[in-house]
């Protein structure tokens, strides 16, 4: 192509430059992109060697496609160039356009630098324009502008090409044809390198949905086939815990099938106590502990475990509920509780739950309301500063030192016995009268049976809410509110009749009588000090009554 002048450059020269263009963007590899621009300069340019000199991510330059040489593409392909290096070469020597020429009377300088190069020497030249195997000529490739951005222009390789096929430095011609042919290949390789990146990126995206796919998959089998119950759940806005999906293991457990799941709500199927804990767990996420509701209508404890399934761009969008049945655990710790809190042998409140029952129905004085410190107020204010009920009579003071706002401060009836209207907690202390001569004739079993009874008799003849306690031995305790001291006098009569009559104990019939003292609780009392009030009027009872009266058979 060089012999020819320019204005008469043969067809067939173009032809197969353009063939070399064709194949270069027709390429279906970046490799092989780069390999066909190598190897269009020695086809269509008329050069005996081409190197294609590709800038990698870091900056410096590989030599990743060589043609023409064997010997040479064998000895430096793969190899590397510093961009320091590189940037020297492109500064020095001839600037032909954007070509770089670099003859051999200066390129000697480049001997010995490290961008990987083949060269042979040889005599000076013969003739003027004659190639030198020293001379260096360089095409550097870059990125076309963006159209619109006007960006663009940056380094992406060299092509370096040595001997031409006539001897001699490239002409006019053949200088624009290198060019030109320079600009089309920084176009194949940038479309080749998007090329590339999309087949990467659609590899790795096919590999993301595939182990989606897979997970989706293992989700969905652990979700449907997971021994427990398990439930997904919206979270937020008007449809906040409808649920959208169950799998067999919950719809086993309430009784439900997955169609009719998906008409409710969790706060549709949560035992109305549950619903504070219920509402607390789904807002937060987290574990509670409460009770489901079946369809045959009874519940069934369960361990609710939440968790926010969020989403990146909207924030949290549903929950993830775990349902395990804990029906068998809770019904082992309801046994377990009621055991410490129940007497083995009646069934009835121990001691320590009936102290811890009437404690709660009254509340005590102030650290501040110490006698010494009483007195003294009294005498200060001339009037009593608090009265028997703890009420704060102190100018300007509080209604009730109670530190409970809702509190309704317990009150007993006078104690002239005139029927005030006052009703209170009424407290009954019992105690058997003629027990220990069962026991010492007839046995424990005997005892046992009486005692058995008695709680029965005393259960059957209370209020719904009155408590019937077992203190110890044939003590019995009663708790019953919002009596009068004529209703208190009542019951008692009304249980030691029922009491007296004769009970069946080991194939025998026996009597056991009752005493009844009645104590009265307020506010201002300890639960012990309201109990050791109602003993002490039994007592007085008891010794009240002829001792023939205390027991029948």
């Amino acid at each position: 192509m060089d012999t020819e002048s320019e204005p008469y450059v043969r067809l067939a020269s173009l032809r197969q430059l353009h063939q070399a263009m064709a194949d270069m963007n027709t390429a279906r590899s970046l490799a092989d992109t780069l390999q066909t621009v190598a190897d269009g300069v020695v086809t269509a340019l008329g050069y005996e060697m081409a190197c294609v000199n590709l800038v990698r991510g870091d900056g410096d330059l590989v030599v990743a496609a060589l043609a023409g040489n064997p010997a040479a593409e064998a000895m430096i392909t793969g190899r590397v160039g510093s961009r320091e290096s590189w940037e020297r070469r492109l500064g020095m020597g001839e600037t032909w356009g954007d070509l770089v020429f670099i003859p051999h009377t200066e390129g000697w300088i480049l001997d010995d630098d490290d961008v990987p190069q083949w060269y042979t020497d040889g005599p000076a030249p013969r003739f003027e324009n004659e190639w030198h195997p020293s001379d260096r000529l360089f095409a550097p490739m870059f990125t076309p502008p963006t159209p619109g951005t006007g960006t663009g222009g940056e380094l992406i390789g060299v092509l370096s090409v040595d001997r031409p096929r006539n001897g001699r430095l490239p002409g006019a011609w053949g200088r624009e044809a290198l060019q030109m042919y320079a600009f089309q290949a920084a176009i194949a390789i940038s479309n080749a390198r998007l090329r590339a990146n999309m087949q990467r990126a659609l590899v790795r995206l096919e590999r993301e949905q595939q182990a989606l796919r897979a997970s989706e998959e293992s989700f969905r089998q652990a979700f449907e086939y997971a021994p427990s119950g398990m439930a997904i759940a919206e979270m937020g806005g008007d449809q906040h815990g409808r649920i959208l999906r169950t799998n067999d293991a919950l719809c086993r457990l309430l009784g439900r099938p997955a169609a009719a799941m998906r008409r409710y709500s969790f706060s549709d199927l949560v035992h109305p106590e549950d619903i504070g804990t219920l509402l607390r767990t789904s807002a937060e996420g987290g574990r509670a502990e409460l009770r489901l509701g079946r369809r045959d209508g009874t519940y069934v404890w369960v361990s609710l475990r939440n968790s926010v399934v969020a989403d990146a761009a909207d924030g949290p969008r549903f929950l993830l509920t775990h349902v395990e049945d804990i029906e068998e655990r809770k019904r082992r710790e309801l046994q377990l509780a009621h055991r410490a809190s129940h007497d083995s042998l009646t069934g009835l409140p121990n001691s320590a739950e009936l102290r811890s029952r009437l404690s709660a129905r009254i509340c005590q004085r102030p650290q501040s309301t110490h006698p010494a410190v009483v007195d003294a107020m009294d005498q200060a204010y001339g009037h009593p500063a608090f009265d028997a009920n703890g009420f704060d009579y102190r100018p300007g003071g509080a209604q009730s030192f109670d530190a409970f706002d809702h509190h309704v401060h317990t009150a007993a009836p006078e104690e002239d016995g005139r029927d005030d209207g006052t009703k209170g907690l009424a407290v009954l202390f019992c105690d058997l009268d003629g027990f220990k001569s069962i026991n010492d004739r007839f046995g424990h079993n005997a005892g046992d049976a009486v005692l058995i009874e008695v709680a029965r008799r005393l259960s059957q003849c209370v209020r719904d809410g009155d408590t019937v306690a077992r203190l110890g031995g044939d003590e019995f305790v009663i708790l019953a509110d919002g009596l009068g001291r004529a209703d208190a006098q009542d019951l008692a009569v009304r249980l030691r009749n029922e009491i007296i009559q004769p009970i069946r104990a080991e194939g025998r019939a026996v009597r056991v009588g009752a005493s009844f003292g009645i104590g009265w609780a307020h506010c201002g009392m300890t639960a012990d000090e309201v109990l050791k009030s109602a003993d002490e009027r039994m007592y007085v009872e008891k010794r009240s009554r002829p001792k023939q009266h205390r027991r029948a058979g």
